[in-house]
């Protein structure tokens, strides 16, 4: 469980990137979405003992995150967005070397390196340079690292940014299989879709909203997404509306556009009117 309440992450030029924010996530994975800058980084480096806070608190598994952050990082790990591989090294070399930073014995990595090889389907490809696998084999060679690590709760941010369609798809595979609670940030509204048991949205540093994917898609249920040269919100230059299926038969005569919602909807229509910036 991770509670975080209140919390404020202020820099000294004066941005604030988390806004007096409060959660509690304690499904197995949950995804925190919001567009570039809407503060998603910045939350997981303070809950990951990266960033100091403001203000505020991060409780996770009872531990303070400030006051207890040695023993919080004891059970958590986080692989950050900006993280690359070593080319010439493999991935056994990998998920090796992070298991003798974090101070695993000896005795215990061969089988932890192992074990998490083979649940990412990376066991085939342990000799090979890092260098040489595709990007997400490369990105699944980090999430090996999480998990061989034993931690209660995995950060992951935006884990599949610049990736393919097939890479992406290699990743959330591999994030499926994991038993541990994870923390995902993505700008990618179907990842979350297909990822998550939870979702939340975040603009400006702010919750937005919260909860089960099919929860909050059932706020559209018997509607559509229609857009054309009217619309209830106006989100840079494109005018949106929900309406029933029967009326947007109607509406396609005159020359609107009809989709299906998508999470995107939500933020749209739950206050990340932002989207317009």
């Amino acid at each position: 469980m991770i509670e975080i309440s209140h919390l404020v992450k202020r820099y000294a030029d004066g941005a604030v990137a988390v806004n007096d924010l409060s959660l509690r996530l304690g499904k197995r994975i949950t995804c925190i979405l919001g567009k570039n800058g809407a503060g998603k980084t910045t939350l997981i480096r303070i809950m990951s003992t990266q960033l100091m806070p403001t203000s505020g608190s991060v409780i996770i598994n009872g531990l303070d995150v400030v006051k207890d952050a040695a023993a919080v990082r004891d059970i958590i790990s986080s692989i950050p967005q900006e993280v690359k591989v070593m080319g010439i090294a493999t991935p056994y070399d990998h998920v090796s070397m992070y298991l003798h930073a974090r101070g695993l014995p000896d005795s215990k990595i061969d089988k932890a390196s192992e074990k998490a090889l083979r649940e990412l389907d990376l066991w085939g490809v342990r000799d090979k340079c890092t260098a040489d696998l595709s990007g997400g084999m490369r990105r699944k060679v980090f999430v090996a690292m999480a998990i061989a690590s034993g931690a209660n709760v995995i950060f992951l941010d935006e884990p599949t940014t610049g990736l393919d369609p097939i890479s992406r798809l290699e990743v959330w595979s591999s994030l499926k299989k994991l038993r541990c609670e994870i923390i995902v940030t993505t700008h990618y509204m179907e990842e979350a879709k297909e990822l998550s048991e939870e979702v939340v949205l975040i603009d400006h540093g702010k919750v937005v909203v919260q909860g089960g994917v099919e929860e909050l898609l059932g706020r559209f249920r018997g509607r559509v997404r229609a857009e054309g040269p009217r619309g209830d919100y106006l989100i840079g230059g494109l005018h949106i509306s929900y309406v029933t299926k029967a009326k947007a038969e109607r509406l396609v005569e005159k020359g609107y556009t009809i989709k299906q919602v998508t999470l995107e909807d939500i933020f749209i229509t739950s206050g990340g009117g932002s989207l317009a910036d």
